[in-house]
């Protein structure tokens, strides 16, 4: 089925997004798809549902189910038909059906709650649970999850934490404050500190040090690269504590920028590759999870002033990491 478009996903700048016809069910938004405009789909494609079952072939059977139930409706809610036309630059919604096997995520049992109000809930997210559902994880997802069992259909997260990182996760309740605290994370007014395990620095690296480059996440590739230009990631690293048996060290980590996979780069670029990562200093994207092992980085705290209120607000992670 369709892959569904993160629409609920922290907005990156730009025009708000179409605000779906289609509510929230059983914790998932429904997918939205972009009818092309091209003068090929244009002659290609009569009708919606033409175009609709050339783009998903494997999965006909179940959208002509779908359609025929009302189940797929355009931008504006109506119901599509076999005879309803293609428009260019139009939108269909459906909702699409959750894997039939699902990765398992235990961890998500061990949530938990830091913070809720009628605005935010803050939550200490744990290690191998992905944030948002997408790829492998879509019901077995920390927003989904946390959706359906505390009755928040309209939860989005105000920021993004990667899969295998742990800690503190700010999210809106209300679609009516959504864009303001997400300006705050996209504004950089949010003081981040994280904590991460890594090998004891070399002889040649004097921390701490403030790492400045160019980071890019080019589509199909599983890890972000650095390359030649402009920097446009910076971050910040120190050394808290020594383990001189283990030749391990804690470190802090302060980005002052939100780049895809930022701190492991970072980390990886200064010699000092954070501990359990699967993607440096060799890429092992296919290893299974290792839940006794996780990447030993942990959103420590996050700070910033309210966009409604001015006060200052401050969440602290509960959780350790097992490596120190």
């Amino acid at each position: 089925m369709p892959t569904p478009e993160p629409s609920s996903a922290p907005r990156r700048g730009g025009p708000r997004r179409h605000r779906p016809p289609l509510p929230v069910r059983d914790g998932l938004n429904p997918t939205r798809l972009v009818l092309p405009h091209d003068a090929a789909s244009v002659a290609a494609y009569p009708t919606a549902a033409r175009y609709l079952l050339a783009r998903f072939p494997d999965d006909a059977a179940r959208l002509r189910e779908k359609i025929a139930a009302g189940e797929v409706v355009t931008g504006r809610g109506e119901p599509v038909t076999e005879e309803t036309p293609y428009e260019p630059r139009g939108f269909l919604y459906l909702y699409r059906d959750p894997p039939a096997e699902e990765p398992e995520a235990p961890a998500l049992a061990d949530v938990e709650v830091l913070h809720r109000d009628d605005d935010l809930l803050v939550v200490d997210k744990p290690h191998l649970v992905s944030t948002m559902p997408r790829g492998r994880w879509v019901t077995r997802s920390l927003l989904v999850h946390l959706r359906t069992t505390l009755g928040l259909p309209d939860l989005v997260p105000a920021h993004r934490l990667d899969r295998p990182t742990a800690g503190v996760l700010v999210l809106t309740v209300r679609p009516q404050v959504r864009g303001a605290y997400q300006e705050v994370f996209q504004e950089r007014r949010a003081t981040k500190v994280y904590e991460a395990v890594a090998p004891l620095p070399g002889p040649g690296l004097e921390l701490p040090t403030t790492v400045r480059s160019r980071i890019v996440k080019h589509r199909g590739v599983v890890r972000a690269v650095e390359e030649p230009g402009e920097p446009n990631a910076e971050s910040r690293v120190d050394l808290v504590g020594r383990d001189e048996e283990r030749g391990l060290g804690l470190y802090r980590l302060e980005p002052h920028t939100g780049k895809t996979h930022q701190l492991r780069l970072h980390m990886a670029s200064l010699g000092v590759p954070i501990l359990h990562d699967p993607f440096w200093p060799q890429l092992r994207a296919d290893a299974p999870d290792d839940p006794a092992h996780p990447l030993q980085l942990l959103a420590r705290s996050l700070a910033f002033d309210d966009p409604l209120t001015g006060e200052p607000r401050r969440f602290v992670s509960r959780r350790t990491l097992s490596a120190w």
